[in-house]
């Protein structure tokens, strides 16, 4: 399959899991995860209609996005090291991966000395796994008032990576969580803060993602193939 049809099955099948739980399919945006794969594949994705790309490494970013031509959207998915914000100032919409005060104190930083503001999400680490990066649930909780009180940053929403597991129903219960995590910070009604965003659902599991009302899955395999 092309990217082209691999894009058009893959809407499809959105279309499908919003109609299974009542959801407008506008409200749910697709981020193609193009780490690893070449400019080549972002323009052939965006001329299949795709707007919005996520990489998980800044110096793979900072490499590509000059090479894109289309005018894409990019978002920042991955790990973040502090001393490396500075690159994605100007170049990344939302970043989706915040996980401490110190690496949301940097990007506040960052984006004033161009007196703009970054909209971020937190990174929630709902199983607490060693191996994945994001705050626990308690951490989040504490951590929202303060990065809230940043002038650099606007907090849009949760972000989560579950336990990889075959069946995706084995997930549904992390998924349900973060958007009841996200229920309860907006109820706290903190100014600045928005719950509008739940990045969540990978290629395997997206659809169980959609129905616990993700609004933006990260996808990248299923679009670009398996990765060298």
């Amino acid at each position: 399959m092309t990217i082209s049809e691999r894009l058009a099955a893959i809407r499809r099948r959105i279309e499908n899991a919003c109609a299974r739980c009542d959801r407008d399919p506008n409200d749910v945006r697709l981020v193609a995860v193009s780490k690893k794969k070449p400019a080549a594949d972002i323009e052939q994705a965006h001329r299949a209609g795709q707007q919005l790309f996520g990489e998980s490494y800044v110096q793979e970013l900072m490499e590509k996005a000059p090479l894109v031509a289309a005018p894409v959207e990019w978002h920042f998915i991955g790990g973040l090291q502090s001393n490396k914000v500075k690159y994605l100032r100007g170049r990344v919409t939302l970043i989706h991966s915040v996980d401490r005060l110190s690496l949301a104190r940097e990007i506040s930083r960052q984006w004033q000395k161009e007196a703009s503001v970054a909209d971020i999400l937190l990174q929630v680490n709902l199983a607490r796994e060693e191996s994945k990066r994001g705050a626990a649930e308690d951490e989040v909780l504490e951590l929202v008032p303060q990065i809230a009180e940043l002038p650099g940053v606007r907090i849009r929403g949760l972000m989560t990576l579950p336990p990889y597991a075959e069946n995706p129903e084995d997930v549904r219960p992390y998924f349900r969580r973060l958007r009841r995590l996200a229920e309860q910070i907006a109820a706290a009604g903190l100014p600045g803060v928005e719950m509008r965003e739940l990045s969540m659902g990978m290629s395997h599991d997206f659809e169980t993602a959609i129905e616990e009302g993700a609004t933006l899955i990260r996808i990248g395999t299923a679009i670009f193939g398996a990765r060298n």
